[in-house]
């Protein structure tokens, strides 16, 4: 990262990756979580409810390389093992219930994960207003993904 980007940040960089990262591995985790329900998904309304589930999975990898891209300009690194997503991770794992006919289970999993998400960029939003205006732009770009998310699933419930 340039020396006046870094100067306009106002905030500690590291600290700011470090969050970063947090959120990327929640990203990942959801990722996952919702396409592996969406290849379990069972029952006679389960076509539909895996579609907005590799739909939003999609979306939700999309969020880990925007993030990756900008602890990359920040001069971070992204967390390269699989295993420090979820030592790192704020919201979690899910994994789908034993039953694949419980849509109803699935879909409350990735409402709580779309949950914590939506608080996780509410609190990088609030850290980085008026100091780091690329990375505010980003997780209030990915906060109100996060919401609609929210509202697609709770709706199918």
């Amino acid at each position: 990262m340039g020396r006046k980007a870094l100067e306009i940040a106002g905030l500690p960089v590291e600290t700011l990756v470090e969050e970063l990262n947090r959120a990327y591995a929640d990203e990942w985790l959801a990722f996952y979580q919702y396409w592996v329900a969406a290849q379990l998904a069972a029952g006679r309304a389960a076509g539909p409810v895996a579609q907005e589930l590799k739909r939003i999975a999609a979306e939700e990898l999309e969020h880990a390389e925007e993030l990756a891209r900008r602890i990359i300009q920040l001069g971070g690194r992204p967390l390269g093992h699989p295993r420090l997503w979820l030592e790192q991770s704020n919201c979690g794992y899910s994994e789908p219930p034993a039953n694949p006919k419980d849509l109803e289970k699935m879909i409350q999993d990735t409402v709580h994960a779309e949950r914590c998400a939506i608080e996780v960029y509410n609190r990088l939003a609030n850290l980085t207003h008026g100091k780091d205006h690329a990375t505010y732009h980003l997780v209030r770009h990915i906060l109100d993904e996060e919401l609609e998310h929210e509202d697609t699933f709770e709706n199918m419930l």
